[in-house]
């Protein structure tokens, strides 16, 4: 526990220092250690896609449509939401679709049995929801496909670090007919027919640098490996500069811009307590969270008329202690406030009761958040018919062994 905690607490010193939120000798002295190493980064990033780009490495053929959803950037784009509305949109036009997920920070088996799972028997990746019920909790699934998994209900979501060979259980074993990569835009072990990419208009190419100096995973003109490129967070009328930019990358593809907007706050430990977000608007609320961009969330409280008094957050998907909670909880209750806020990524990790509070004088609520594509929507539908329409196989079935 002590271990995590000191990692924990240098992971969101590390982000403060890329985030350019701590100054001082220790962070300039990181910071151009980081710089230095992001150097190494682009070299190795940028020889891998040349690899895949030469075909001297190739990315595996599945023998079903593959579409990956995933961004420039590391955390804070509003994937999750998309990937949500992208299955239910196919799903209920008819596709039998996998999302594959690398779940990431979820809960490690140990080494040998990993080893067997992998090499000495037949290879089997975590199930977090077959279609017909949830197998899997957030500890062992991870934050975001435990949340698809729960919202969609009837979309079959899979975890592995090989997503190829995940990939062909997902074909094998569940009969699917499209494959959704979540997370996938630099996974290139499988071939994928269509790269939606999304960008946070509050932060279109993170601080412009590099893995581990900044937070971009590749250069920003490799966008133009995208077919569609969804700008994420959007207010209208107010992406012209971006949108310019983003065409001198990649002049082709179809640019969509969407926001994520909030629908109603839900009782963590009630389901039958839902408040519509008239509820907020003069409140005085405590604020919990641990994701890569927690400003947007609290910017999006207050803009509901929330006044915030206290506020704390942690490193991406941080999994809160009791210690952590109960403190919390017990200073949102001296404050006398009206109710806590989290995100509903962050809620997935709550347990199921906390120890040491009998009774939550302050009640949790999450903020359920989801995607309105305000421009574009043509393009948005000319992909789902595009998804929709066809069932080829692209592959012959024997390439599958």
């Amino acid at each position: 526990m002590a271990l995590r905690d000191s990692l924990d607490r240098f992971e969101q010193f590390a982000t403060d220092v890329i985030l350019e939120r701590r100054f001082g000798k220790r962070a300039l002295f990181l910071r151009w250690f980081l710089y230095l190493l992001s150097w190494v980064f682009r070299f190795i990033a940028q020889t891998r896609l040349w690899l895949y780009r030469k075909r001297l490495r190739k990315g595996r053929q599945l023998g079903v449509m593959v579409l990956s959803v995933g961004n420039l950037t590391v955390g804070g784009t509003g994937k999750t939401p998309v990937v949500e509305m992208l299955a239910r949109q196919l799903s209920d036009r008819g596709r039998k679709i996998a999302i594959l997920s690398r779940g990431y920070k979820s809960k490690t088996l140990p080494f040998y049995r990993r080893f067997r799972r992998r090499f000495l028997g037949k290879f089997k990746p975590r199930v977090v929801h077959d279609g017909r019920k949830m197998i899997l909790d957030s500890e062992w699934a991870g934050d975001e496909p435990f949340m698809l998994a729960r919202s969609l209900g009837n979309v079959i979501v899979l975890v592995d670090r090989d997503r190829a060979r995940t990939g062909r259980h997902a074909v094998r074993e569940y009969d699917v007919d499209l494959l959704i990569l979540d997370d996938g835009m630099q996974y290139q072990n499988i071939e994928h027919r269509i790269d939606i990419c999304l960008v946070d208009r509050q932060a279109p190419f993170g601080n412009e640098f590099l893995l581990p100096r900044g937070t971009l995973r590749e250069p920003p003109a490799n966008i133009r490996r995208a077919q569609y490129i969804l700008i994420t967070k959007s207010v209208a009328g107010e992406n012209q500069e971006l949108i310019d930019r983003i065409q001198s990358y990649n002049p082709t593809a179809e640019i969509i811009e969407c926001a994520h907007k909030p629908q109603y706050i839900q009782n963590l430990y009630d389901p039958d307590d839902r408040l519509p977000l008239e509820f907020l608007n003069g409140r005085y609320i405590g604020v919990l969270s641990g994701i890569a961009r927690p400003e947007s969330f609290e910017g999006s409280l207050e803009k509901l008329g929330a006044h915030r008094v206290i506020t704390s957050r942690f490193a991406d998907h941080h999994r809160f202690n009791d210690e952590e909670l109960r403190d919390f909880i017990l200073r949102a209750g001296a404050r006398d406030l009206d109710c806590i806020v989290t995100t509903e990524k962050d809620a997935v990790r709550f347990p199921a009761k906390i120890p040491g509070i009998e009774k939550l004088e302050v009640p949790i609520y999450y903020l359920r958040i989801e995607v309105e594509i305000i421009r574009g929507q043509e393009s948005w539908d000319r992909l789902i018919k595009r998804l929709t329409e066809k069932r080829e196989v692209l592959v012959p079935e024997r390439f599958l062994v």
